[in-house]
């Protein structure tokens, strides 16, 4: 999860929701995250981007992709995966718009660690050319590979076991 440092490369990117009309009783809109811009763009939050059919795509506004060092393997798993990605973090918002943006991340189990909330909308969306190139230059100059070291558990001595104190806190 995210580290309790602060972070050591901050990235603006700006975040494309789609809203999409249900055929369905029990709601009229289906909302999702859609893209991830590779920069803040000058431009209004929730502003319209384009309507095609029922749906609807709108800049919802811009957030930080924050790098930190001790996250530097789980980037680079995103990086390698084949499709690497960003999470972006959807809250319920009690303003004009049912949603607003809570956080973008590169780190996928911070991103998953966004589920919890069951109001959320987590999405990974596809990571745009240029931020990976900076997430990438980040990786080469701060990864250390750690080595994984299993720790020893101690075996239970069953006679120390049985001289344990009993009810009452009493020793036999």
């Amino acid at each position: 999860m995210m580290s309790a440092t602060l972070p050591i490369l901050r990235i603006p990117v700006g975040i494309v929701v789609e809203r999409r009309k249900m055929a369905s009783p029990w709601g009229d809109f289906i909302w999702r995250s859609a893209a991830v811009l590779p920069d803040k763009p000058d431009t209004k939050p929730w502003t319209i981007l384009r309507e095609q059919g029922g749906t609807t795509w709108f800049y919802a506004g811009s957030a930080t992709v924050d790098l930190y060092v001790s996250e530097t393997a789980r980037y680079r798993d995103n990086v390698a995966s084949g499709a690497p990605s960003i999470w972006v973090v959807l809250s319920p918002s009690g303003g004009p718009w049912p949603y607003a943006i809570a956080a973008a991340t590169a780190d996928p189990a911070e991103g998953e660690g966004f589920t919890e909330a069951a109001d959320n909308l987590v999405e990974a969306v596809p990571m745009p050319e240029a931020v990976r190139e900076v997430i990438e230059s980040f990786i080469a100059e701060h990864h250390v590979e750690r080595e994984f070291v299993k720790r020893e558990r101690r075996r239970a001595n069953p006679e120390a076991l049985a001289r344990g104190r009993h009810e009452g806190g009493k020793n036999d």
